[in-house]
C-alpha cells in the first residue's frame, strides 16, 4: 500500500511539473512565434514584485483524491473502510487541489511603463528566469493577440 501511494504521489508531481506554464516576459508559447506584435518603447515609472496565483485544475484534484481514496480504503472494515475510502477520496481531492495552487503559485512584477506617447500602462507578468524591471529603465513594450510583454 505505501508503495502504490508514493508511486502515485510521483506521477502526480511529475503530472504537475508539466503543467506550469511560464507568464515570464522572455518566454514565448508555440501560438506567439511568427505572429506580428506592436512595438511600443517607454520608461519604467515602477515595478512592483506580486504573486500570480496558481491553477486550481482536475489534475491535483483528481491525484489528491486517488491518494486520498486509497489511503482510506486501509482503514477498517465492511462499512467503515467504505466511509474511510470516501472520506479518504474527499479530503485528498480537497488537499490535491491546494497542493496544485501552491506548486505553480509564481514570483510576478506588475510594471508600469510610460510610453513615449504619453500614456500610462501596467502590465503583469512572471519574474522566472528573466530580469527584474526598476524604475528609470527604457523598455520596450511587446502587444499582440490580447497579451502584452515588457522587455529590454
Amino acid at each position: 500500500m505505501n508503495k502504490l501511494a508514493v508511486v502515485i504521489g510521483l506521477v502526480c508531481s511529475l503530472t504537475l511539473t508539466g503543467c506550469v506554464n511560464s507568464l515570464s516576459g522572455n518566454t514565448y508559447s508555440r501560438s506567439d512565434a511568427r505572429q506580428v506584435q506592436q512595438v511600443q518603447y517607454g520608461v519604467v515609472q515602477s515595478s512592483t514584485l506580486v504573486v500570480i496565483e496558481g491553477t486550481q485544475g482536475i489534475v491535483g484534484t483528481g491525484a489528491g483524491a486517488i491518494v486520498g481514496g486509497v489511503a482510506g480504503s486501509s482503514i477498517g472494515g465492511g462499512k467503515g473502510k467504505d466511509i474511510a475510502t470516501v472520506l479518504g477520496a474527499v479530503a485528498g481531492g480537497l488537499a490535491g487541489k491546494q497542493l496544485e495552487e501552491n506548486f505553480t503559485r509564481s514570483q510576478g512584477q506588475e510594471i508600469a511603463v510610460r510610453l513615449d506617447n504619453g500614456n500610462v500602462i501596467s502590465i503583469v507578468q512572471e519574474v522566472g528566469d528573466g530580469p527584474v524591471f526598476n524604475s528609470g529603465d527604457r523598455v520596450r513594450v511587446l502587444s499582440g493577440n490580447g497579451n502584452a510583454r515588457v522587455t529590454y
